[in-house]
This record gives structure tokens, C-alpha cells and sequence, in this order.
């Protein structure tokens, strides 16, 4: 093979996001450097969050990805071995061994897992309840986009750490039901009505922490039902990834009145935690006590579609391409 296919943006949408953005183009393979090598991708992470990256058309051109080494003029990463990249949509990356992450999966655990719960996603989470919002044993947790990636692995962590009642909202009924089937004690879909209104029903005497994934009518729903001294730890904002912010939150001077913390954070500037997290997470995949939450998609050429269908809601936990 002497060629490799990628996604390129071709234009800046205004408002969602379509196909026609995107074009698939062949390229040839690239002459490695010393110190590189030549990465066979495996699984590709497709990611709210790059719906950003194409208001300055870099979208396609940096994601995460576990792929094996094919090629090498490195020599502590010969061929064979599998790896963790952010070189984006591609079938194949030359990357530098600076760039990239050796991955030896445990036992039991699939590798699909370190671009979950394993990877940025689940890290994320973790961030988020243990440094962000600091959740004790016995606080009770809200949990929005609860049944997408990050929120998945939330509310199963959240129940590791000794959490009191975890609520979780969604976009459909089943997606409801799949929360309650992995740990989370009351679930609503934020579609049927109010959010502010199905969470007081589903937390009546409150919460103490709030993992927000999407902000504006959820934001607002959550400074509500906070308790004094309550957390929000920010990580996502997909209200407004494709239209224009919400208007503040009407009681967004509660957050003073019940000095409550609100705190976003990237998950890039706490990588530190990620042997702890392992260390924490992994044999609870491995006993089977936390689940693998995942929606995959086959092939390559569906690459933009499995995009987009995580911007509408279509996965299940954390979505990700299979490449071949």
C-alpha cells in the first residue's frame, strides 16, 4: 500500500453541521523521519467537542486514535506495537514517538476501552467528580447527556466512589432505560417537558453536584436544584456547539446566594491523573462492574456520519469508528 485515505473539511457550517462539509481524500503515504512511525489506525474517537474545531476548519485533522505500528524508525516502538495518537481521521498517521502513547491493554479489557472509559472520556469524568467537584460518599450527583460518553462513565464511577442517589437526563426513553440499567437511580429525557421541573420531581430534596456536558436550560435546571456549598463541574457545552449560546441562566445569582462552586475544566490540563484513574478504574472493567459503554461504527468511509450522529444524539455511551 502505497496510499492512505483521510477526511478533510472543505467548508465552515453555519448552524449543524452536514456531510457536504467534508470530502475524503487519498494521500500518499509519508516518508518517516527518524524517531517516527507509521500508524495503522484501528479505532477513531469522534467527539462533541470537534464541532468547535470547524469554526476554524480544522476539523478532521486532530482526533484520538489506536492504531499499530506498520512502519518504524523508532526504536523502542518496533512494528506491532499498538499506540494512542491524536492524529485525527485517517486510515494511517505518521506520528513522532514524543506524540503518541504506547498502549498495553489489561486483561480482559478490550482495546476499544482506551478511547472510552479507559481514555479521554472516562478521564474526563473522573476529573471531573474527583478534583472539579471533589464528590464525597453520600452526596447525590446530576448527570447531563448522562448517557453519552463522558456521562456514562460518570455515573458508573460516581457509584465506585460511594455517591448517594445519581440522576441522569437523556434524549429519548430508551436511552432513559439504559441509565437505569447501568447504575443510575432516576433518569428523565429532558424532551418530555422542563428540565428544571423533571429534575425537581427526580431530586426533591436536591443535589450536591452537578456534571454538566451541555449547559443552558440544564445549567439553569442545576443552580436550582443545588443545595448550599454545591459543585458544578463544567466539561461540555453541546447546547451550543451548533447555534448560538443560551441566554445566561435566570438564576444565575444563586450561585452566590447558596455559595455554590461552578468550575470548567479541560481534561488536557490534568493528564497527571490518568495512572491513578487506570489504577482506580481498571479492575472494576475487569470484574465487570463497570460496563464498557459504547456504540461502534464500521468502516472508515462512515467516519463523518458517525460525527454527525454523535452531535445528534445517536450513540450510546462513547461512539467510535472501527476503520477496517
Amino acid at each position: 500500500m502505497s496510499t492512505f485515505l483521510a477526511v478533510r473539511q472543505v467548508r465552515r457550517p453555519q448552524g449543524t453541521p452536514s456531510a457536504e462539509d467534508f470530502t475524503f481524500v487519498t494521500e500518499p503515504l509519508p516518508v518517516l523521519a527518524d524517531g517516527q512511525v507509521l500508524v495503522e489506525n484501528v479505532y477513531l474517537s469522534v467527539d462533541p467537542y470537534m464541532r468547535q474545531l470547524m469554526n476554524t476548519g480544522e476539523a478532521g485533522r486532530e482526533g484520538r486514535a489506536i492504531g499499530r505500528v506498520v512502519e518504524s524508525r523508532s526504536a523502542g516502538l518496533p512494528v506491532g506495537t499498538t499506540v494512542f495518537h491524536r492524529g485525527g481521521w485517517t486510515t494511517h498517521a505518521a506520528v513522532g514517538a514524543a506524540d503518541l502513547r504506547r498502549v498495553d491493554p489489561a486483561g480482559g479489557v478490550p482495546l476499544s476501552a482506551y478511547l472510552g472509559v479507559l481514555g479521554g472520556t472516562g478521564l474526563t469524568a473522573f476529573v471531573g467528580l474527583t478534583r472539579i467537584a471533589r464528590l464525597r460518599p453520600g452526596e447525590d450527583l446530576f448527570v447531563s447527556a448522562a448517557a453519552g460518553g463522558v456521562g456514562s462513565a460518570a455515573g458508573q464511577i460516581a457509584r465506585l466512589m460511594g455517591a448517594g442517589r445519581i440522576i441522569g437526563s437523556a434524549g429519548s426513553a430508551a436511552k432513559v432505560a439504559h441509565l437505569k440499567e447501568i447504575g443510575f437511580d432516576a433518569a428523565f429525557n429532558h424532551r418530555d417537558g422542563p428540565v428544571g421541573e423533571q429534575l425537581a420531581q427526580a431530586a426533591p430534596r436536591g443535589i450536591d453536584v452537578y456534571l454538566d456536558n451541555v449547559g443552558g436550560d440544564h445549567l439553569e435546571a442545576a443552580i436550582g436544584a443545588l443545595r448550599e456549598h454545591g459543585r458544578v463541574a463544567w466539561c461540555g457545552a453541546i447546547a451550543q456547539y451548533s447555534s448560538a449560546p443560551p441566554a445566561a441562566p435566570r438564576n444565575l445569582a444563586d450561585v452566590m446566594f447558596k455559595s455554590l462552586r461552578v468550575e470548567g475544566y479541560l481534561v488536557r490540563e490534568h493528564l497527571d491523573a490518568r495512572e491513578p484513574f487506570e489504577r482506580f478504574l481498571v479492575p472494576h472493567l475487569q470484574n465487570g462492574s463497570v460496563r464498557v459503554d459504547e456504540t461502534v461504527v464500521d468502516g472508515f468511509g462512515n467516519v463523518v456520519e458517525a460525527f454527525l450522529g454523535v452531535l445528534r444524539g445517536d450513540n450510546t455511551g462513547k461512539m467510535l469508528v472501527r476503520v477496517s
